[in-house]
């Protein structure tokens, strides 16, 4: 936000479910400057109470004069009343032209108000034949450390990495950001199982991880969510819907094969990266999904929307197509 002389006063950011809205957090670092002021948001201000209270009345008592909208709220608890309220009480309300743009800041958040569930991306690395590991398992490490440095930038823009038990058994991750200068929260660890055991002193432990799983069962440390499945395997569609209700709207899933093959057959994966390594393994290795592609029609069409070299090896984003 700015104040009367258009000085930059106070900047916010929401950090996730249960922590104040950016206005708020814009508003206390302004103080008494937010007094006639204007303030910028991606969004249009909430107007209930929810997990926080409304946003609407912390500019209201703040005392701003102007507020600057990106978007309307799609969300129906919302959707024009927070703009409706400050304009009841004299706030001037301007609403930006770029819409896209505003969509762009939280993608997620738009996908889940539209479709109810969480924005997914998937990521791989393999060989440039197509392997994510040797038969015998290992993978460290298929690319060069400026394409894993990338993935911890995609770890620092969601709510969650997602990996299965076979992952999380054989590789002991961490699953966090490890980017120089990171401050952000940390995204929150899942770990889908089946009716297999889970090592008691992998260090995932130490990080408060979700494990979803069909049956109950203990765990040394972090948070069980039961989820309905089919031979003992958590239902994808079901598993993503009871992330989202818990206000995890954006998931990286890690794999591996087993459970990035069980997910993408299920339609709950969205877009995802691709890193190719400058290697060729030369025969028949580990697929990045496992599950059978009986006939070319079974396909899903994607699209490209950016290949580009990271060092030696090659990233690839990609969308899945939704035909309307």
């Amino acid at each position: 936000m700015v104040d009367t002389h258009d000085n930059i006063v106070g900047e916010g950011s929401h950090d996730g479910p249960g922590h104040d809205h950016a206005e708020v957090v814009a508003l206390r670092n302004a103080g008494e400057s937010a007094l006639g002021g204007t303030v910028y948001v991606s969004l249009e201000p909430c107007n209930h109470h929810g997990r926080t209270p409304p946003c609407t009345d912390a500019l209201i008592s703040a005392g701003v004069a102007r507020v600057v909208v990106g978007i309307e709220d799609p969300d129906s608890m919302v959707s024009g009343g927070g703009i409706k309220k400050l304009r009841e009480h004299g706030i001037e309300v301007e609403i930006a032209d770029d819409a896209e743009l505003a969509r762009r800041v939280d993608p997620a958040y738009f996908h889940h108000r539209a479709t109810g569930m969480p924005l997914t991306t998937i990521k791989w690395a393999m060989t440039l034949d197509g392997s994510v590991a040797a038969l015998d398992g290992t993978s460290q490490w298929i690319t060069a450390d400026e394409a894993r440095t990338h993935v911890h930038e995609l770890r620092a823009r969601v709510d969650a990495v997602v990996i299965g038990a076979g992952t999380f058994r054989a590789d002991d991750p961490l699953l966090d950001v490890r980017v120089q200068g990171f401050t952000g929260l940390q995204p929150r660890p899942v770990i889908v199982t089946g009716a297999g055991g889970l090592p008691e002193a992998a260090r995932l432990w130490g990080r408060d991880p979700l494990v979803v799983s069909t049956t109950p069962r203990p765990l040394p440390a972090g948070e069980l969510l039961l989820v309905d499945g089919d031979h003992g395997y958590p239902n994808p569609v079901k598993t993503c819907s009871k992330l989202a209700e818990l206000g995890l709207l954006h998931l990286l899933l890690e794999g591996g094969p087993t459970l990035a093959g069980a997910w993408w057959r299920a339609g709950v994966v969205d877009q995802g990266f691709v890193y190719i390594g400058a290697k060729i393994g030369g025969g028949t290795g580990r697929s990045p999904m496992n599950g059978v592609f009986a006939t070319i029609a079974d396909a899903d069409e994607v699209e490209f929307e950016t290949v580009r070299n990271v060092s030696d090896d090659v990233v690839i984003a990609f969308r899945k197509k939704v035909h309307s």
